[in-house]
């Protein structure tokens, strides 16, 4: 299924896999689904997170300390998919899981399980030939990280062997919360603007209402990952799953009263 980045911005939601468990994993995804998320980002608990600050790096150690593997975080996406038929699943990985399985392997095994694409955050568009053949024979969205520091000719390549939506990394550096979204973001989107049609997702930082309220002025979506993580760690297993529904609510608060009021002033004009 196509991915859905509507009403906007959209919510893209970024639960590790594993943690605390598989189960819960679920739980968590389906609270966060049903609470207003249009995208769950998967992530694949990897030994070497190079991109992820230190909410993320502890959530993937403990996820491995189970022994959470790629083969299960596909199960989960079927499990999802089955409770959520509607939802956006994308799995969000290293490199080195995928190419232990093998690419046309996890192609097949991402399609059969239900996921819509993947996010590969360690492979290069310039060295993706194989991967895309692998994912496009399955008709899965690949999804690559812009980041601040790209040149327009590399915007345009990573522009150009996207699908579904295109990863706007809101500044150098790793994944984390911040006070404030970064002014390299706007410039960012504004320039993938001209090489894309397809939805823009901000992300690396994002935590707060207002965070996301300030994207929704320029982007698609915003992408929620360590804030998320921080809660599951902070509500443990028994609660985790209702203080992500919480947080999810919380963020999405000020643009559902937004798309409320827009819907209403339409339904009017239609009546009249």
């Amino acid at each position: 299924m196509p991915l859905d980045l509507n009403p906007k911005p959209s919510l893209v939601a970024y639960v590790t896999c594993g943690d605390p468990d598989l189960p819960t994993t679920r739980d968590i995804v389906v609270a966060a689904i049903d609470a207003g998320a249009q995208v769950i980002e998967l992530g694949v608990p990897f030994s070497d997170p190079v991109a992820d600050g230190p909410v993320i790096q502890r959530a993937s150690e403990r996820a491995l300390k189970h022994g959470t593997t790629l083969a299960q975080v596909l199960e989960l996406a079927r499990g999802v998919r089955h409770q959520r038929p509607h939802a956006g699943l994308v799995l969000f990985s290293y490199l080195n899981p995928v190419l232990r399985m093998g690419l046309g392997r996890f192609a097949a095994a991402a399609g059969d399980a239900g996921i819509d694409g993947a996010l590969i955050t360690d492979l290069t568009v310039e060295e993706a030939g194989d991967y895309l053949r692998a994912m496009r024979s399955r008709d899965l969205a690949t999804i690559f990280l812009a980041a601040p520091t790209s040149t327009d000719q590399r915007l345009k390549r990573i522009a150009e062997a996207s699908r579904g939506f295109v990863y706007a990394v809101s500044r150098t550096g790793v994944t984390g919360a911040r006070e404030e979204v970064a002014a390299d973001a706007r410039k960012l989107v504004a320039r993938l603007r001209k090489f894309t049609r397809l939805p823009i997702a901000v992300g690396f930082g994002i935590s707060t209402p207002a965070q996301l309220a300030e994207v929704a002025k320029f982007a698609d979506a915003a992408v929620v990952g360590s804030a998320i993580v921080q809660a599951i760690e902070q509500a443990g297993r028994e609660r985790a799953p209702q203080a992500v529904a919480e947080l999810v609510s919380l963020l999405l608060g000020e643009r559902r009263k937004e798309h409320s009021a827009v819907s209403t002033q339409q339904s009017a004009k239609a009546v009249r």
